[in-house]
């Protein structure tokens, strides 16, 4: 079995010199054909040359290193069943390892001689789109200095800056063999783990609201191998849930497989993702067997958690029975990078088909994971694995499901005045809704893609800003844009602090921009079966005037796992074009709002989570247009301001929520 390195160039005249070594283990021959190139040209293009042959002869070197290292490893191997010497063809997994690494080396061989041939004489400047590289743009502050005490971070600019997913580039050819091989192993490893029972999972008690909590001890037992044993630092999170949601199993796996779809409707816990490469789209006109290389971003609506990042492939297949299977599984270990902070054992869902469109859809949420970085105040959350957990995706997923059906009703009772019956009408304000639904969830996060500045220490009421600079985009308007967020604890439950904010006879009571004046819904959604789902079209009287002066868009979305209360001012004119079926993408929203977490796991009767000490914790977030001008500087007394009314809105919340659970 021999392999082989060559390059070829054809640019003039060549004249190639060949050596050819053999390095024999184990009795097979492996013959290596280390080349270099003589070009004829022009004085100028001699230092090409010569970086390109050094290119060259640095790859024929880790050719031989590699084939010794192998050699050595094939010498001192053992048989894993008796003990003693291996013979070669045991020894599969070896092999793969060589061939795969000769072939990368042959390609890269290729594409450079090919990239040497192709450009030689030009400068290298005009090379530097081949290789990915990260762009750090700084917004100019002015005298925008230091702010109280910082974090660690600056006041950076949101999508965009520092942004580290988009610097992973998509998998070599070399690497595929060994990306589909993981694939398949990840889909097995799933379909067992999301179909055991005891001992590999322990099953709750009756009465509890646990989650199934993984036998690590009995996992290592059942899969030995695997993505290999768990680096040190990480600790494991394993998770299993399953629901009943109401979409047929075909919309589901479009849903999964498309990344736009995807991080769409998880947008609360895919704050970015991005598909790097499609490998197989699939057979016969559906997903079965489509695998994509991603990258994607997990969150918590909070500054206070760390957001996990994860490089993986998607794999989706269609067993016999007719149940769908998605599973991802990191590949980190393909990349020569630092150890990730997070990395994904085979995790995913299965899909089974259910009579009237319905579907049941068994969850496994399996990760690794440095949260040493994690807020005191959010630990018991995120220990509990409701914040990252299966428990979360399911109830995101089926929460979801319920609005897309909803948007999608026909027969709609025309006896509430405030109900829009209209079609199109309905289609144009959830789709607004839906992006400022994400452009909030985007922003309030500790996403890699921005960094916040602590204004205050003031413990765990500090208020952390950042800020960007808004552009030819038609959904937010012109100019410098300060997003502001705190999180904190309070003892009142979940369910409870998000009745109080969703209210609109409440409104006043902590929303400054209200001014006292009284809140009326115009228009109303239905998003589910709760009550509490739903969309809003809210006008505020101002209390010095009898007219309406200003409209809100609100959501307000309620599942096991958390609550949102999402709003932003909006346009009157903007409003009735779309509440008539115009196009939404172009009404500029800035929106602000809530998201309520339980302080620990459990459940109450009414679904909303609240045990623990019973309290919650609520991030409160603000976006606001400090200045139309998207080249000025932002001024200290901007950043004042605004630290000041997100501040005298925490206190107004609370104590009203405070006086009202008394």
């Amino acid at each position: 079995m021999g392999y082989v390195c060559f390059a070829v160039c054809c640019y003039r005249s060549v004249a190639e010199l060949a050596m050819w070594e053999s390095v024999t283990i184990e009795g097979q021959t492996y013959t290596i054909r280390a080349v270099t190139h003589r070009y004829q040209l022009r004085k100028g293009e001699a230092q090409h040359e010569r970086h390109e042959n050094q290119i060259l002869k640095s790859e024929n070197e880790k050719l031989r290193a590699e084939n010794n290292r192998y050699k050595e490893a094939l010498g001192n191997a053992t048989c894993p069943n008796c003990g003693g010497p291996a013979a070669l063809g045991e020894m599969s997994f070896d092999e793969q390892h060589l061939r795969i690494e000769n072939a990368r080396l042959r390609e890269e061989i290729d594409r450079i001689s090919g990239i040497a041939a192709k450009y030689v004489g030009k400068p290298l400047s005009s090379l530097s789109h081949l290789s990915p590289h990260l762009s750090s743009r700084s917004l100019d502050l002015g005298g925008f200095g230091n702010l109280g005490t910082q974090s660690s971070g600056y006041v950076g600019e949101m999508y965009g800056s520092g942004d580290l997913l988009r610097s992973v580039s998509g998998p070599s050819e070399a690497d595929k063999p060994m990306i589909i091989e993981l694939a398949v192993a990840a889909m097995e490893e799933l379909m067992r783990m999301a179909q055991a029972g005891e001992p590999l999972w322990s099953t709750p008690s009756e009465n509890s609201s646990d989650h199934q909590s993984l036998n690590e001890d009995e996992y290592l037992r059942t899969f030995p191998r695997g993505i290999g044993p768990k680096p040190l630092g990480l600790k494991s999170e394993a998770s299993r849930e399953s629901a009943v949601v109401i979409m047929n199993h075909i919309n589901l796996v479009e849903i999964l497989m498309d990344v736009n779809q995807w991080s769409s409707v998880f947008c609360g816990i895919v704050s970015r993702a991005m598909t790097l490469e499609v490998l197989s789209t699939g057979v016969a006109g559906n997903y079965n067997g489509a695998l994509q290389v991603m990258s994607a971003e997990f969150q918590v609506p909070s500054p206070l958690v760390p957001t996990r990042e994860n490089y993986f492939v998607r794999y989706c297949k269609q067993h016999p029975d007719g149940t769908w299977a998605v599973v991802d599984v990191s590949m980190e270990n393909l990349r020569t990078t630092p150890i990730s902070k997070c990395r994904r054992r085979p995790s995913g869902c299965l899909i089974q088909e259910l009579p009237n469109g319905y579907s049941k859809v068994i969850w496994v949420e399996h990760v690794e994971v440095d949260d040493r970085s994690v807020h005191n105040l959010y630990k018991p959350l995120v220990n509990s694995g409701l914040a990252f957990g299966a428990k979360r995706w399911v109830a995101t997923l089926d929460r979801q499901c319920e609005r897309l059906a909803s948007s999608m009703a026909s027969n709609i009772p025309a006896g509430d005045l405030c109900v829009i019956t209209s079609p199109e009408g309905r289609k144009s304000m959830l789709k607004l809704a839906e992006r400022m639904v994400t452009s909030f969830c985007t922003g309030v996060g500790a996403s890699s893609a921005h960094a916040w500045t602590t204004l205050s220490a003031t413990g765990s009421d500090d208020v952390r800003v950042m800020t960007r600079k808004s552009m030819d985009d038609p959904g937010r308007p012109p100019g410098i844009v300060l997003s502001a967020a705190t999180s904190f604890w309070i003892p009142v439950p979940p369910n409870r602090v998000f009745d109080f904010l969703r209210d609109e006879n409440s409104r006043n009571e902590w929303d400054i921009l209200s001014n006292g004046g009284l809140v009326q819904e115009m228009a109303h959604i239905a998003n589910g079966r709760d009550p509490g789902n739903c969309v809003s079209l809210l006008r505020v009287n101002s209390a010095n005037s009898n007219q309406s002066n200003m409209l809100v868009l609100q959501e307000s979305c309620s599942d096991s796992t958390g609550s949102y209360v999402i709003y932003a001012p909006v346009d009157i004119v903007a409003m009735n074009m779309v509440l008539g079926g115009g196009d939404p993408d172009y009404v500029a929203l800035l929106p602000s709002g809530f998201a309520i977490l339980p302080d620990g796991p459990g459940l109450s009767g009414g679904g909303i989570l609240e045990v623990g000490s019973g309290g919650s914790l609520l991030t409160v977030a603000f976006q606001i247009l400090v200045d139309s001008v998207p080249t000025a500087k932002l001024s200290l007394g901007s950043v004042a301001t605004v630290n000041s009314l997100i501040k005298c809105t925490v206190e107004r919340i609370k104590s009203a929520v405070m006086c009202e659970n008394a």
